[in-house]
């Protein structure tokens, strides 16, 4: 994602500056360079033999920061509707509390503080249409229940799991996400039990210069979790994000770091000197086109997410809560407008353009929808925007059927498609 960013010093408040939105083209993995800068700990060596369509990194959400006061940046993402009702569990989890931040030593080892946490850091790797991706999470149970971030997860059809310590790795599942927040639960499909749990602390008592420790899967490689220290440089920051794409999501009350993180990092720890979570890693700022890593990084305080987790445990029904797969066409897009219509011949005022030829075997591809397209129906919602299009297909579930309405240059054309699914 990208981000804005002042200069910081400290808390203060900064006259809100919008600098031009930077963004990190998913590379290769083997093409992916750290910035010139000391490195806290060496960093990490790309993976061999694996090209990532999707590293999912600190979001790769490349910052540029504003501060929250002032800042004037309204929020852009749009949340999927949910009207569906939540399997209610027959013996629900318990609500997490949040434990009383320790008083470790600011000079404790960066090696000491991690050997707490790094056992229930948890690899994440999932699949993306023909490509895959790779990110981060955090055990919040002994039976499989993990933290991570929705960007990490979205739109996969496949998700696979490798705990630290195990041999083999394990499938799992969406319970439910909160897109605003970029917070996502997932749970291991087997019948797991004895894993280690992240220890999650009240992140209300973090102050600017406390010592901080960033843990992920950097570069999606795998293996020992890799491990920087930093400072908090910055409290309570409003960030504009994207993964390089033309979709952006604005997130608030996020906490700033100088702990380098990486690609591949996103929804991993960033935890306080006695090992308990204060965030989870989400973004970092863009530090030049072919860089993996930064060393201003934001996270997802742990109080947020731990509001978005008791939420979703206790099954609570709301417009920006989504739980299980949703409806999937299988098609790229971005909103038209009737300037861009009349070049490409189409007649047309708005809708959602298909701007890449759908992969083979999706339902789009299926239904003959193609590269050109502008899809202006689905069901019996009206389709004016990229938005408005994910939101009527989310609204279904994989395998209902739907009619779906577009238009290219050769007319006006209807079908009925049958959805698959995967991740909100």
């Amino acid at each position: 994602m990208s981000t804005e960013n002042p200069d910081e010093q400290g808390p203060q408040e900064q006259p809100a500056q919008a600098p031009p939105e930077t963004t990190l083209a998913p590379r290769p993995a083997a093409e992916l360079q750290g910035p010139q800068q000391p490195w806290l700990s060496a960093p990490p060596p790309a993976p061999s033999g694996s090209i990532w369509t999707r590293v999912a990194a600190f979001a790769v959400l490349i910052a540029v920061v504003a501060a929250v006061a002032g800042a004037g940046i309204g929020w852009s993402l749009a949340r999927a509707v949910n009207p569906r009702q939540a399997a209610v569990a027959t013996t629900p989890e318990a609500p997490i509390r949040a434990v009383t931040p320790g008083t470790g030593s600011s000079n404790s080892s960066t090696d000491a503080i991690a050997a707490k946490v790094s056992p229930a850091i948890v690899d994440i790797n999932t699949t993306l249409g023909n490509g895959q991706a790779a990110g981060t999470g955090m055990l919040i149970s002994s039976t499989g229940e993990i933290l991570t971030n929705n960007h990490v997860v979205t739109g996969s059809t496949s998700i696979t799991v490798v705990v630290q310590g195990r041999s083999q790795s394990y499938s799992a599942h969406v319970v439910g996400v909160d897109v605003s927040q970029d917070v996502a639960v997932i749970q291991i499909d087997s019948n797991v039990s004895g894993l280690p749990t992240v220890k999650i602390a009240d992140s209300s008592s973090l102050q600017v210069g406390d010592t901080v420790v960033a843990i992920g899967n950097a570069l999606g490689q795998g293996g020992a979790p890799h491990v920087t220290q930093g400072q908090v440089t910055a409290l309570d920051q409003t960030i504009t994000a994207s993964e390089g794409g033309s979709t952006s999501e604005t997130l608030s009350g996020m906490i700033q770091s100088d702990a380098v993180i990486y690609a591949g990092d996103s929804g991993g720890a960033l935890v306080n000197t006695s090992g308990q979570v204060v965030g989870m890693i989400t973004a970092g700022q863009a530090q030049g086109f072919r860089s993996s890593a930064s060393d201003v990084g934001f996270a997802v305080a742990s109080n947020t997410a731990l509001g978005v987790v008791n939420r979703i445990r206790a099954h609570e029904q709301a417009s920006d809560l989504t739980y299980g797969r949703v409806g999937y066409l299988g098609v790229q897009v971005q909103s038209v407008d009737p300037s861009t219509a009349a070049q490409l011949g189409l007649n047309v005022t708005s809708g959602a353009l298909v701007t890449a030829t759908p992969l083979s075997g999706t339902p789009a591809a299926s239904a003959g929808i193609g590269r050109g397209s502008v899809i202006t129906k689905v069901g019996g919602s009206a389709v004016t925007s990229a938005e408005s299009l994910g939101t009527a297909v989310k609204s279904h579930q994989p395998g209902d059927s739907v009619s779906v309405t577009w238009v290219d240059q050769s007319g006006t054309h209807t079908a009925t498609v049958t959805l698959a699914g995967v991740n909100p």
